[in-house]
């Protein structure tokens, strides 16, 4: 397991602090003190919620699970995350690309980061915190009835409207990245 130094970890709580505080509505009832103490008692899910940083996710509370104890994290980046963009959609895909291939799949960063990929459902939630991915789109989790014949799904927002579409699973845009999700 990779881990971050003690100024990392400090460094990270800041942050996650500093927008916990400036975005009160994301999380309405949950005090950040509980969320820090979980936070504390999980260097894996630490260095996950580091790497949804680093790779400009812009992670924050979204959410309490009463019957895990649980906080939710997503990606809160106005935009899909710009170190996660220019990835096909999982592994198969990846494979099945004979050139110009892009240096790795959603599915397998997400995987890698020790995150998930947000399902069409928790995007639409997400789109209920604000206005996200307004010049971007973001890959979904996608059905394996689709994933079998070829297709993935992606998400974004325009017109004031949330809309879910399908693209070959090895096709890959520079303005298409995934956002996640972490409990802690």
């Amino acid at each position: 397991m990779k881990k971050l130094t003690q100024e990392q970890k400090e460094q990270l709580l800041r942050t996650l602090k500093a927008r916990f505080e400036k975005n009160v509505g994301r999380h309405k009832g949950i005090a950040w003190a509980k969320v820090q103490e979980r936070l504390e008692a999980n260097e894996r899910k630490m260095w996950a919620l580091s790497e949804m940083e680093e790779t400009g996710g812009e992670p924050d509370v979204v959410g309490y699970d009463k019957k895990t104890g649980e906080y939710v994290f997503y990606d809160c980046a106005a935009e899909s995350p710009k170190g996660r963009r220019s990835l096909c959609y999982d592994r198969d895909a990846l494979n099945a690309r004979k050139e110009h291939k892009p240096k790795d799949s959603a599915m397998d960063m997400a995987y890698d980061m020790g995150i998930e990929m947000l399902t069409e459902e928790e995007y639409r939630k997400l789109q209920e915190l604000g206005e996200f991915d307004m010049k971007t789109s973001s890959w979904v989790v996608t059905p394996d009835a689709i994933r079998e014949l070829g297709g993935a799904l992606f998400c974004d927002r325009r017109y004031d409207t949330v809309f879910l579409y399908h693209n070959g699973a090895e096709s890959y845009y520079a303005a298409r990245g995934f956002r996640g999700s972490l409990t802690v």
